[in-house]
């Protein structure tokens, strides 16, 4: 586990948080478009979506995730999305405390399940999801990884 690495909601959007977004973005695949200040205020700002942020013990922030929670007719159900770490800050836990972090807010609020998807070729990622209880489950699509809370 990350010692010393907090996570928490990002509720408020400042210069630092919108360029540390653009900095991780920018690592999280090479065809990703960096976010606009508006977009990030929009995500920070939504009542469906949570962008958590890992950040050392000087402030910088060396993580991010985005959990989104909705209503459907069948229940509450979550996703996880753009979960990624600065390559100076990985293989020490990071990712896994956000996810962490999300998984408790999402079943905190009554998700039946979570789900995100990551490709085959992100094995360290997809080690950690299993890990945190996800399980691949086949899509026309693609892969998707998802985990039920225990009942």
């Amino acid at each position: 586990m990350a010692v010393g690495v907090p996570v928490e909601e990002a509720r408020e959007v400042s210069d630092a948080l919108v360029a540390s977004l653009s900095r991780l973005v920018g690592q999280l695949s090479l065809g990703s478009r960096t976010p606009s200040r508006a977009e990030v205020e929009e995500v920070v700002a939504s009542s469906a979506t949570r962008l958590l942020v890992a950040s050392e013990t000087n402030g910088a922030i060396v993580g991010m995730l985005t959990l989104a929670v909705f209503r459907i007719p069948t229940g509450v159900r979550a996703w996880i999305d753009d979960v990624v770490v600065d390559q100076q800050a990985r293989r020490r836990g990071v990712a896994e405390v956000l996810v962490r972090e999300a998984l408790r807010f999402a079943h905190g609020a009554g998700a039946r399940s979570v789900d995100l998807t990551s490709r085959p070729s992100r094995e360290a990622a997809n080690r950690l999801y299993e890990k945190l209880g996800f399980a691949l489950r086949e899509q026309t699509s693609g892969d998707l990884l998802g985990q039920t809370p225990p009942t």
